[in-house]
């Protein structure tokens, strides 16, 4: 795998934590909540409407970076977003923009 200097990450979260957190994810896919998120079919990355099946759900805040699986740091996310995100912050993700 090339990486360039950039694709850096600092991996704070220990395993059992991602563990845990990945489980409450599991569980947060079966509510309502979720399934209207997918039903409204957008992106929260890029903004373009997906059918559901084509929506993957995405940690804002990498569990591997200590983020957690609340309504608050899930969101929907196309699958291309999510393979280009990676395990980015949302702070970083501006300052690649800089």
């Amino acid at each position: 795998m090339t990486r360039s200097k950039d694709d850096w990450y600092e991996i704070t979260a220990d395993p059992a934590h991602i563990s845990r957190e990945r489980e409450k994810a599991r569980k947060l896919r079966k509510t309502q909540w979720w399934l209207t998120k997918l039903n409204q079919g957008l992106c929260h990355y890029c903004g373009q409407k997906f059918a559901p099946k084509e929506l993957t759900m995405d940690h804002v805040v990498p569990l591997a970076r200590g983020g957690a699986s609340t309504q608050g740091n899930i969101v929907p996310a196309c699958k291309d977003c999510n393979a280009k995100k990676k395990l980015t912050t949302p702070a970083e993700e501006l300052l690649k923009k800089l």
